[in-house]
């Protein structure tokens, strides 16, 4: 508990009083509950668990029901946040910026809203930033343990599916450190949105075991670097879903290389409708395709199908 406190300190750390004060009065129940920091200018500072939002009193008190009493965000409390998870230098998380977060210390992940500057179609900046939704990033140490057991760590792989916060990133997480410690296997993790290691200059937020990381790169780019310079016996990834990712996971059968990746989805007939869902499974990477619960029940199997009954039940 003590490193989770330590870690939760650097996404408080964002925040201007009272906000900061207020988390802190309430620490254990934040670093044991809260996923979600939310800051909107002219609105209740808030927080998310996986049940339930609560807005703050100026007394520290939460409730679950907004408030006319609550306490308010100002456009100065927002910007304050935004300079401090910049480190004060917009332009040095500027790629960040315009893919809408950025990663903080701790490995948190600041989602930022605001308005696009557009040029020739691409977003090329964001100004007049209006809310920011700091997500806490949790290490769940032998979370994929239940998983192992259920369907081994199979040659050909497995696809993790679930809700948004379902626990599919910590899972991830959980089975880099496994497989590449327990099982001393090389392993290439694909961070390209930053979830999974949260790389700050090059060090790892988050303990992701002995693996190489790819942050940042476009997925089917760091799976083509991988392949051909790491040698990895697995390559880990999240949220499959485009035609260059279903070229990048044939490219990993071809060289015998297992995968183990995500994509969004509840449940078989919600994964089957995604564009690319059947082509994906059709590459034969994935032996066990596992289904988890809500996120009411984060990190829970709720059911595990192999590819075959899958696309033919």
């Amino acid at each position: 508990m003590k490193n989770e406190f330590e870690k939760l300190r650097s996404a408080l750390d964002c925040l201007s009083n009272p906000f900061k004060e207020i988390l802190e009065k309430n620490l254990s129940f934040v670093a044991d509950k809260v996923t979600e920091i939310h800051l909107r200018v002219n609105q209740p500072f808030s927080v998310t668990t996986n049940r339930e939002n609560y807005c703050f009193m100026p007394d520290g008190t939460m409730q679950s029901r907004a408030s006319d009493k609550a306490l308010i965000c100002l456009k100065s409390d927002v910007e304050a946040a935004f300079n401090r998870i910049c480190r004060y230098s917009v332009y040095s998380v500027q790629n960040e910026l315009i893919n809408g977060f950025i990663t903080i210390s701790g490995g948190h992940r600041a989602g930022v809203c605001g308005t696009a500057v557009v040029n020739s179609g691409e977003i090329v900046n964001i100004r007049d930033i209006s809310s920011i939704n700091i997500r806490i990033s949790r290490e769940v140490i032998g979370c994929c343990e239940s998983l192992v057991e259920s369907v081994g760590m199979a040659e050909n792989g497995v696809l993790i599916c679930g809700e948004p916060c379902s626990g599919k990133t910590t899972i991830l997480r959980d089975l880099s450190r496994y497989i590449s410690k327990k099982e001393n296997k090389k392993v290439s993790l694909i961070d390209e949105r930053g979830e999974l290691a949260a790389s700050i200059s090059g060090v790892s937020q988050n303990d992701v075991g002995f693996c190489d990381v790819f942050s940042g790169y476009p997925k089917h780019r760091a799976v083509e670097q991988a392949l051909r310079c790491m040698s990895p016996d697995y390559i880990i990834c999240d949220e499959l879903g485009t035609t260059e990712d279903v070229s990048a996971v044939e490219g990993c059968v071809n060289s015998g290389v297992s995968v183990i990746a995500a994509m969004h989805a509840s449940n078989p007939r919600e994964l089957l409708k995604k564009p690319n869902a059947e082509r994906i499974v059709k590459t034969g990477a994935f032996e066990s395709v596992v289904f988890l619960d809500s996120r009411k029940n984060i990190g829970k199997i709720k059911q595990i199908i192999t590819s075959g009954d899958l696309l033919d039940p």
